[in-house]
């Protein structure tokens, strides 16, 4: 049978850049080599401690049967549970004083999936999304159900020592029009790494408010949790910010659980979209977190493991990218500071990031291109095709194998020249 999709579902039927970002990393694990570098996921790295402290919260859930029944074997509200919900805010409450209420939390599959609700609530009919700092996250290059939806805005690139750069908003090019539904970023961002400077977010804040539009801000990485951030910086939110968060980068992706702090209106929407899509979420994760808030257990173990463990990883892979590359070849890294990610460039590299990408993956080396990071430009910029993203907290040695054949395979592009 010959199906005809409609233009919505043509959206989700063509390539994509997370699709095949997905696809191959799930041909490689269930290749099973176990010498491929797998460099390119977003999946986080097992933290032992981490892991360890779940286990104890599971074996403390089995052992109250009542409350582990109604966990596996109800449906909770749509909007979450409202148990977890009034431990996270008061958790928020006594750390930022942000005057929340329980009718400003909501609970989703994923993060991902409370900005596609929101993306698409907000923005289309004309209406768009503006994304303020280019290169933005893969997840979102595909979600607007108008593939018109993204307008981004190119971020300025400014030399930060020897190869090595760093992202600004170029705010004199952030012209918001009356066709703006939203602003959104996400910080730490993902690809670069990049951390938007508390002063940063403050104009983008004030912009929005401004302009009568609201600020997302994508803190899948950020404070108080995980907390993967290599730069102090302080969290906002006010009523015109919406403000998403997530238990993955705990070290629990597969309970899928997205939180959203926002206006209580747009809670009350975003809860009728579970309710129609998919009646409730998951409630285990909300289960295993919400000990660790009411004790005040949780930040103290982001900062504690978390973070040291992925700063580790991070500063290590840095000296590898210098004892591999040296000066044999044009290159400059984004500024670590935040998230599991370094982002390379390579400038004026013959045949590109996704000739690369290919290349790297005959080798047995899983990155991701950078070109399907830059997307609603009006124009493509220089680094689009010199770009990859490489995960820094795998295993050590398979990082730094990668990272060597890396290197290899782009001294041989710029040799053929």
């Amino acid at each position: 049978m010959e199906w005809k999709w409609s233009a919505h579902g043509s959206r989700f039927a063509q390539a994509s850049g997370i699709l095949e970002l997905m696809n191959d990393l799930g041909e490689a694990m269930a290749s099973g080599d176990e010498t491929l570098c797998m460099l390119g996921g977003g999946n986080p790295s097992p933290v032992p401690e981490m892991q360890a402290c779940f286990r104890e919260q599971w074996a403390a859930l089995l052992a109250r049967p009542e409350e582990l029944d109604a966990v596996l074997g109800k449906y909770d509200t749509s909007q979450g549970s409202p148990a977890f919900i009034q431990a996270l805010v008061d958790f928020l409450n006594e750390r930022y004083d942000w005057g929340i209420g329980p009718e400003n939390v909501g609970i989703s599959n994923g993060s991902q999936t409370a900005f596609y609700y929101l993306f698409n609530l907000l923005g289309g009919e004309g209406k768009k999304i503006l994304l303020p700092l280019s290169p933005e996250y893969i997840g979102y290059a595909e979600q607007g159900i108008d593939e018109t939806l993204f307008k981004s805005v190119h971020g300025k690139l400014v030399e930060t020592g020897p190869h090595q750069f760093k992202y600004h908003i170029d705010f004199e090019a952030l012209e918001i029009g009356e066709d703006f539904a939203a602003m959104a970023v996400s910080r730490p961002t993902n690809p670069t790494g990049n951390v938007l400077t508390d002063e940063e977010v403050a104009q983008l804040s004030e912009l929005a408010k401004a302009k009568g539009i609201p600020l997302m801000i994508d803190n899948a990485y950020g404070a108080p949790f995980p907390g993967i951030l290599f730069r102090d910086v302080k969290p906002i939110w006010e009523p015109h910010i919406i403000l998403s968060m997530s238990l993955s980068k705990l070290g629990l992706p597969g309970t899928r659980t997205g939180i959203v702090v926002a206006d209580a209106p747009v809670i009350k929407l975003l809860s009728s979209v579970n309710a129609v899509v998919g009646l409730a979420n998951g409630n285990v994760g909300q289960a295993l977190v919400r000990p660790l808030l009411l004790s005040g257990e949780l930040e103290g173990l982001c900062q504690k493991y978390i973070r040291p463990f992925y700063e580790e990883h991070s500063l290590q892979a840095g000296e590898w990218w210098h004892e591999a590359l040296g000066e044999s070849v044009p290159w400059m890294r984004h500024e670590a500071e935040g998230s599991m990610f370094h982002w390379v460039r390579f400038p004026g590299l013959p045949g590109g990031s996704r000739s690369l990408y290919q290349r790297l993956k005959k080798r047995g080396v899983l990155v991701i291109p950078g070109d399907a990071f830059f997307y609603g430009l009006d124009e493509s910029p220089t680094e689009q095709s010199e770009c990859i993203r490489v995960h820094t907290a795998m295993d050590p040695e398979k990082v730094k194998r990668g990272i060597g054949i890396i290197a290899e395979v782009v001294q041989e592009m710029y040799a053929e020249q």
